[in-house]
């Protein structure tokens, strides 16, 4: 979606939730001409098209719907605190269920908009169940390739290959999990860090190639196992300033000084605008963008996942049924036009499918304290030695306030706005007509 659709989707979304539909038409519709915003729309919903296999009149119609029940979802999980047990769209990606563990937050759920089931588990306690799988990752069997939550059952899932099943459920046994609490999956899965081969849009790191995640502020962010820190990048040239892998699998890169980040992913050929980091619920489409395969797209399968690669175990990862290659690694995931992470790693391949996992780019930023480049702000040559320690982004100040737009706000920020001082519900990247009182689904008074 190109901007001005964005903000007027964002501003007409209320405290209470979801909105009725809202048509995300090109202005062109409107008999204005076309921008590359418009160019960048159309190619999205085509490839949404043909990986998806809906038309293009009903890919416009579902980034619509995702976008509010992105919203809806947040300011439930606020408000349901603890009796908040996961979310997920349905198959058409228009129908949002909200889990509960108590029967008698359902009238909440149905007033925003979504559909609510109650269930035995919490998202915390599934959370904290998998945490013990995570302390785990170490003795866990090669036949094992990983495990998940899964608010759709409500359970743990733990994959194995052919013939692993019991030594899974042995070592999930040995963790302290309830049996009640795991299923045991059968996956042919064999992941890998998408590390080898490279084409198009990349980077180079020593003997090895990987592709840009999102431009930031001084440079982009990647996969972590695509260069440890002080790694040196050419095209563009810069260096690695921080890296994490294993456990997580996130990294990002200072570019030297003349290189511009700009907030484009490529769709090959042609740009996909970069507006936001709004998270998307569970089932939503996703398209991936990667140096070797192109552009690819399917929908979210699960999130907060653990993949075991032979490096070791990653956790906090989303996966989804959209394919990718080696080279791919460090690509960009985005939902409309929003960010929504880094290529990992996965099994398969782009001629038989397969399953990809990617690391969430809001833990990215929040880590580093980076700024998410955005359209609308301008583009920022590195000027900065890459050796630098990174530093917060300066914006100018809104009278009567320290809100800005374009301006990335992380979990626990707070600002000021017309005398009041907010916080951040929701991690995003701030938009003009997104002011604190404006968005009580993002902030709320501190």
């Amino acid at each position: 979606m190109n901007r001005k659709i964005l903000a007027a989707t964002a501003a007409a979304i209320t405290g209470a939730g979801l909105v009725t539909a809202i048509a995300l038409t090109p202005s062109a519709s409107a008999g204005q001409p076309v921008t590359s915003a418009d160019q960048a729309q159309s190619e999205m919903l085509a490839a949404m098209s043909r990986d998806l296999k809906i038309s293009p009149e009903q890919a416009n119609i579902r980034l619509a719907s995702e976008l509010r029940a992105g919203v809806t979802d947040n300011t439930l999980k606020r408000q349901l605190g603890a009796s908040y047990a996961g979310s997920w769209l349905d198959a058409g990606g228009t129908t949002l269920t909200v889990a509960v563990t108590d029967a008698a937050q359902a009238d909440l759920v149905r007033a925003a908009g979504a559909t609510p089931k109650t269930v035995a588990r919490s998202a915390g306690q599934l959370d904290a169940a998998k945490l013990q799988l995570d302390a785990k990752a170490t003795s866990a069997p090669k036949t094992v390739p990983g495990w998940y939550t899964d608010v759709l059952t409500n359970s743990i899932v733990v994959l194995a290959n052919a013939g692993g099943e019991t030594a899974a459920k042995s070592w999930a046994a040995k963790s302290g999990v309830q049996a009640d609490l795991v299923r045991v999956e059968a996956s042919t899965e064999t992941p890998r860090a998408l590390i080898d081969i490279i084409g198009g849009n990349a980077y180079t790191f020593g003997a090895g190639r990987c592709s840009i995640g999102f431009p930031v502020e001084g440079g982009f962010v990647t996969a972590g196992h695509c260069g440890t820190a002080g790694t040196r990048t050419s095209n563009p040239s810069g260096s690695v300033v921080a890296s994490s892998f294993p456990g997580n699998d996130y990294a990002w890169v200072r570019a030297d000084a003349g290189n511009t980040p700009r907030a484009l992913v490529n769709r090959y050929p042609g740009t996909v605008p970069v507006a936001g980091s709004t998270e998307a619920p569970l089932n939503s489409s996703v398209c991936r963008s990667g140096s070797t395969t192109g552009w690819h797209c399917g929908t979210i399968l699960q999130k907060n996942t653990s993949v075991t690669y032979p490096e070791g175990t990653i956790t906090g990862l989303t996966r989804t049924n959209v394919c990718a290659e080696p080279g791919d690694s460090g690509g960009s995931w985005i939902t409309g036009d929003q960010a929504q992470g880094v290529t990992s790693g996965g099994s398969g391949d782009c001629t038989s499918g397969g399953t990809i996992y990617f690391q969430p780019v809001t833990e990215i930023l929040s880590v580093y304290g980076l700024r998410l480049m955005v359209t609308g702000a301008p583009p920022s040559s590195t000027t900065t030695s890459p050796t630098t320690t990174p530093t917060s982004p300066t914006t100018s100040n809104p009278p009567g306030g320290t809100w800005a737009a374009y301006t990335y706000y992380g979990s626990g920020a707070t600002v000021t706005y017309d005398g009041s001082t907010y916080r951040v519900i929701q991690p995003h990247t701030s938009m003009p007509g997104w002011e604190p009182p404006n968005v009580p689904a993002l902030w709320e008074l501190a």
